[in-house]
């Protein structure tokens, strides 16, 4: 199957991607590695060739010291057989055994950006992936103790040596981003954004078009909340719970604002993902940046449906509505409890 294509700067990728954090245990348990394969071949087979993890996904194994890398293990033997059809993009810079539960800041030093981490971690993520180039390295966090130039430096080393292709940040600001381009071209900054989740249209996504830097918003679909099918029994064993927007307090006003959502997908016969996916699309066209969402599902269905959304047109009045979800949304987006963590605690 032919899906459309997006270039994130000189990268050309599926214009839907997919993120592989959701295969791993992290909501409420995951897939053994034969069942996640399958899953991705699945998505594969329906045209989605931009593959997105990260050396700090998945279920840590007894013993280990560091980041788990499970998630990137489970996807080797994936890549043995298909590398030539995808792109393949891992992340480091969080030095915390999983992102399990949300712990990731639990670390004396939670981000570690120091050149000789740089190459360290991307050793480790070609060892456990299989391949011999990542075609997009994402530094996960800026480390606040490392200056950003010299962590991207690093980073440029290794597209020298031939080891990644394209350079990719995650939750910078827009004065990060600047800074860290000067070294390096940046292929794509990584970040949460969504219906509910917009504070980097501020700065972020307007340096993005103005850098001509892609954007690949993570969670588009506010970690499921936003499909309309989770309840809250169904996030009630994972760390979703505990946060701000899925917990008890905020739960039904949050409902509510999905309940939006749900109109609009009524009247365009479409589902839920499919129209919080169009609007984020329709959205990064209007401010000028180039856009790849990576929604992640357990299910190959989930994926095919969620392709819809490359067919679907919303008209000014439905993108007006939609853009009112925001505002009645109680709770942040961040998921532990730095402000500092996420983008927006640092601008």
């Amino acid at each position: 199957m032919t899906t459309p294509t997006t270039r994130l700067a000189d990268l050309e990728v599926s214009s839907l991607g997919f993120g592989c954090m959701a295969l791993s245990h992290v909501y409420g348990g995951g897939l053994d590695d034969g069942a996640a394969r399958a899953t991705l071949d699945g998505a594969i087979d329906a045209g989605i060739t931009f593959l997105d993890t990260a050396n700090v996904y998945g279920e840590p194994r007894p013993g280990t010291d560091g980041p788990a890398g499970t998630n990137e293990e489970m996807i080797a033997p994936l890549l043995a057989r298909r590398r030539e059809e995808v792109q393949i993009a891992t992340k480091f810079g969080i030095t915390g055994l999983s992102l399990v539960r949300g712990e990731v800041g639990t670390n004396a030093r939670p981000t570690n950006g120091e050149p000789s981490y740089v190459r360290e971690q991307a050793e480790a993520s070609l060892r456990r992936l299989g391949v011999d180039v990542i075609d997009l390295y994402y530094l996960h966090r800026p480390d606040p103790l490392t200056p950003i130039e010299d962590t991207v430096g690093a980073m440029a080393d290794l597209v020298q040596e031939g080891k990644v292709r394209h350079l990719g940040l995650s939750e910078v600001t827009a004065d990060e981003l600047g800074r860290a381009h000067g070294v390096h071209p940046i292929t794509a900054v990584q970040s949460e954004w969504s219906l509910w989740s917009r504070d980097v249209e501020a700065r972020v996504v307007p340096a993005c078009a103005e850098l001509g830097v892609g954007f690949v918003p993570y969670s588009p679909l506010g970690r499921g909340f936003l499909t309309g099918t989770l309840t809250r029994e169904s996030v009630a064993a994972d760390f979703r719970s505990s946060t701000q927007r899925m917990g008890d307090d905020a739960w039904d006003a949050n409902a509510r604002a999905l309940d939006l959502v749900t109109e609009v997908a009524n009247e365009v016969g479409a589902t839920n993902a499919q129209v919080a996916l169009a609007w984020l699309l329709e959205k990064a066209r209007q401010t000028g940046v180039s856009a790849v969402p990576i929604p992640g599902s357990r299910r190959v269905e989930r994926m095919r449906e969620n392709l819809g959304c490359l067919e679907l047109t919303l008209t000014s009045a439905q993108m007006q509505r939609l853009d009112g979800v925001a505002a009645l949304v109680e709770g942040g987006r961040n998921i532990v409890d730095d402000p500092a963590w996420i983008s927006s605690g640092r601008e």
